[in-house]
């Protein structure tokens, strides 16, 4: 047997380790680059303690899911202010962003030289400048993760700059930033971190290590996912999905992902879907095709029990099968009343392209079973 396990220089979990941020970013130099969503106002507390600290802080809004063009006045930005350290507060849009900011902050050349599929692809050659990654929400674990995903408006497509390079210097995860987030937002990231543990515990590449990160992850999500959906106030719950979702991103990024995620790029670029939302709709479908397709072509794979073993922790039930599983997350799907992919605008003559598109996705690599195209295809208008 042999695997590797990389992830953020440092992980601090916990309530209230952002009030460390400011000695922790002071260690690393007085001038930072700050990225937040589009109301920082939400997070004056965390950037007054950095003034206080006596640091020059730069703020960056990432109003939306990050573009080529967001990232690239990013970087301008960064280096106009010769910042030292940066600092990503956020959800997964701003922190994917910063992991390209602080990047280019210490490679030469210009963003697209870095890109997958719209440019060159060319690898990372210096270590990135430090970045402390601050999650506030509970789904995407990118502060863990070594790529970051920017749409190309343009070519209506999610590309991805990838590398080591790119972890986080420290990831900081505070489940007191999650409890602002609204219902929707809780549902749809909740759900990201739900099939990022599912996938990588069925995926070609799981490994020991991933999967006890993967058994506890899913087990949290379980029992909690349903609970801060209902109540945000409910700090159990809410821990319990920050640990999911950091656990979620320390397996993705060392086990790969499925045909939820090889859709879900592609779909993004698409339609103007919620990421989240995307994978939870087409989860229960790929989950039910996947073990279709298993007992037909592969009856000896490993990831049939794999699947029963999942329905089983998310259902408490020591007898589930992996049908439980799947009717479990469409229960779910139905209290958090997600939207059919139709109402998005995907229509059924864009399914062949879909198709063809996640196929050639990264993600799909992971799949337990190579999938045909009417199965990939009855997969999208089930989620329809």
């Amino acid at each position: 047997m042999r695997f590797e396990f990389a992830t953020a220089g440092k992980i601090l979990f916990g309530p209230g380790v952002t009030s460390e941020l400011p000695d922790i970013v002071a260690a690393q130099g007085k001038r930072v680059f700050v990225l937040t969503g589009s109301t920082s106002e939400r997070y004056n507390q965390i950037l007054d303690s950095l003034a206080q600290a006596g640091l020059q802080a730069t703020v960056f809004h990432v109003s939306s899911e990050p573009t080529t063009e967001t990232a690239i006045a990013a970087i301008a930005q960064v280096r106009q202010a010769k910042a030292e350290v940066v600092v990503g507060i956020g959800g997964g849009s701003v922190i994917d962003t910063g992991k390209v900011v602080a990047a280019m902050l210490t490679n030469h050349g210009g963003l697209t030289d870095y890109l997958e599929v719209v440019g060159a692809g060319r690898p990372l050659k210096h270590v990135s400048a430090p970045y402390v990654a601050v999650p506030t929400t509970a789904g995407t674990g990118a502060e863990v993760t070594r790529n970051a995903v920017l749409m190309v408006p343009e070519h209506r497509v999610k590309v991805s700059m990838r590398s080591p390079l790119l972890l986080p210097r420290l990831a900081l995860v505070d489940p007191l930033l999650t409890h602002s987030m609204p219902p929707s937002v809780t549902a749809a990231t909740g759900l990201d971190a739900l099939t990022q543990l599912a996938e990588a515990f069925v995926s070609k590449k799981a490994n020991p290590l991933t999967d006890g990160v993967c058994r506890e992850g899913l087990a949290r999500a379980g029992r909690s996912l349903r609970r801060a959906f209902e109540n945000g106030n409910d700090a159990d719950a809410r821990e319990d999905m920050a640990v999911a979702s950091l656990f979620s991103g320390l397996a993705l990024a060392n086990a790969g992902l499925g045909a939820v995620h090889g859709f879900a790029g592609p779909l993004g670029g698409m339609i103007d879907a919620p990421h989240g939302l995307i994978c939870g709709k087409l989860l229960p479908f790929v989950t039910e095709t996947n073990v279709a397709a298993l007992r037909d072509r592969a009856a000896d794979s490993p990831a049939l029990t794999r699947f029963d073993e999942i329905a089983r922790i998310l259902t408490g039930n020591e007898k589930a099968k992996a049908s439980d599983a799947v009717e479990w997350t469409r229960q779910l799907c139905n209290t958090f009343r997600l939207p059919g992919l139709r109402q998005f605008g995907l229509r059924e003559e864009a399914f062949s392209t879909a198709v063809a598109k996640a196929r050639k996705a990264s993600s799909m690599k992971g799949n337990p079973i190579e999938l045909r195209d009417e199965e990939l295809t009855a997969v999208l208008q089930a989620a329809m």
